[in-house]
C-alpha cells in the first residue's frame, strides 16, 4: 500500500465522528475542521462539537472558522497553507464554496447518510423514514458546488426496521459511513480509487432541514405513515399531538396541551382522524386516515415520560376524544 496521504477532515456531528476515526488510521490528518462552540442547556455554556472532542482525544489539530469564503474569512488561505491531498467531509454543515473545493489535488469527497440521487439535502436519515422508505443507506461522493450533486463513487444499502427510529438509524448509518469511507480510502491508497458515476437528477428527491412541526402528528394520513413520520423524527424534533384546551387542568388557560408521543404500533379500528378509540396496556388506540395506531407511551409538558396506560390512570381519557383536533400537518404534504 502507498504512504499515507495528508488530509483534512470537515465534520460537526455525532454521526461524523467514526469517519474522522476511519480517515486517521488511513491518512494523515494533517486538520479537522468543525463548526464553532455552540450555547447548550439551560445554562446555555459554550458546548464543543462531537468531532471537535474526538479530534483533541486523538490529538489532532482543530479549525473553527465562522465562515468559509474568502471575502468573509481567510479559511481558504489557511486550508491551501495546509497542503491537503483529499478533503473528507461528513456533516460539516455548510456548503462549501468553490475555492474551497478547489484547494485539494484529488477533491472532496462526502460521506451522505441516503441512497443519492434520492434524499439529497440536510436530513436524509429522517426523511427516508418519514417517507415509508424499506431501504436506506450510504453514498460515498466526489464533492461539486451543488448540494449533494456530485458523481458517486460507492454506496451501502441498509435496510429500514419496523423498530427502526431517527435515532437508531442515525448510529446504524453513521458506523456504514465508516466503513464505506475507509473501503473508498483503501482503493485510492492502493491506486485504483472508485470511479465516479453521474447522478440522474431526474430521480432526485429532497430532504430539506426539519423543524419543531415537522413532529406534529397527522391522524389525517394513514396508520403506516403516521408511524413512519413518528418514528423519523424520533428523538427530534419529536412526535407530539394536541389535547383539548382546559383538558384535565392542564396547561396555560385557553390553550391546547401538548403531549409527546412515543413507540408506535399498527393498531386496528375505524373512525374520525385523531379519535381515541380506547386505551389498554398497548397503549393509546388512535383513529387514522386509514388504519389505526397504538401509541405506547406519552409526556405531558413538564412531566416525565410514562406509559399511555399511567396517563390514562391520571386523566381518564374519553373515547371520542379527538387528538390534534384531527387536523393535517401541511409541512408532511
Amino acid at each position: 500500500m502507498a504512504s499515507k496521504i495528508r488530509t483534512v477532515f470537515m465534520g460537526s456531528p455525532e454521526f461524523a465522528v467514526p469517519s474522522l476515526v476511519a480517515l486517521h488510521e488511513a491518512t494523515e490528518v494533517v486538520s479537522v475542521v468543525c463548526q464553532p462552540d455552540k450555547p447548550s442547556g439551560r445554562g446555555l455554556e459554550l458546548a464543543a462539537p462531537a468531532v471537535k472532542q474526538k479530534a483533541l482525544a486523538l490529538g489532532l489539530p482543530i479549525l473553527q472558522p465562522t465562515a468559509l469564503r474568502p471575502n468573509k474569512s481567510d479559511f481558504v488561505q489557511t486550508l491551501t497553507a495546509l497542503a491537503p491531498e483529499l478533503v473528507v467531509v461528513v456533516a460539516y454543515g455548510k456548503i462549501l464554496p468553490p475555492e474551497v473545493l478547489g484547494v485539494p489535488r484529488l477533491g472532496c469527497w462526502n460521506v451522505h447518510g441516503s441512497l443519492l440521487p434520492r434524499y439529497r439535502g440536510a436530513a436524509p436519515i429522517q426523511w427516508a423514514l418519514m417517507r415509508g422508505e424499506k431501504v436506506t443507506g450510504i453514498t460515498l461522493m466526489q464533492m461539486d458546488a451543488g448540494m449533494d450533486t456530485g458523481p458517486m463513487m460507492l454506496k451501502r444499502e441498509l435496510p429500514i426496521t419496523d423498530e427502526d427510529t431517527g435515532g437508531t438509524l442515525h448510529d446504524k448509518l453513521s458506523t456504514l459511513g465508516a466503513e464505506a469511507l475507509a473501503a473508498g480510502l483503501r482503493q485510492l491508497l492502493d491506486g485504483s480509487p472508485p470511479a465516479p458515476t453521474a447522478q440522474d437528477s431526474a430521480l432526485a428527491t429532497m430532504a430539506p432541514k426539519l423543524d419543531k412541526e415537522h413532529g406534529r402528528v397527522d391522524f389525517t394520513r394513514s396508520a403506516e405513515e403516521v408511524s413512519a413520520q413518528m418514528r423519523g423524527v424520533d428523538p427530534w424534533p419529536g412526535a407530539f399531538t394536541t389535547l383539548p384546551a382546559g383538558f384535565g387542568g392542564l396547561g396555560p388557560e385557553g390553550e391546547p396541551v401538548i403531549l409527546k408521543l412515543f413507540k408506535p404500533r399498527l393498531s386496528s379500528g375505524k373512525a374520525a382522524p385523531g379519535e381515541l378509540l380506547g386505551v389498554d396496556r398497548n397503549g393509546l388506540h388512535v383513529a387514522c386516515g386509514e388504519g389505526a395506531i397504538a401509541i405506547a407511551e406519552v409526556q405531558l409538558p413538564g412531566r416525565k415520560r410514562m406509559t399511555a396506560s399511567a396517563l390514562n390512570s391520571g386523566l381518564q381519557l374519553p373515547r371520542g376524544l379527538i387528538f390534534g383536533g384531527g387536523q393535517p400537518n401541511a409541512l408532511l404534504r
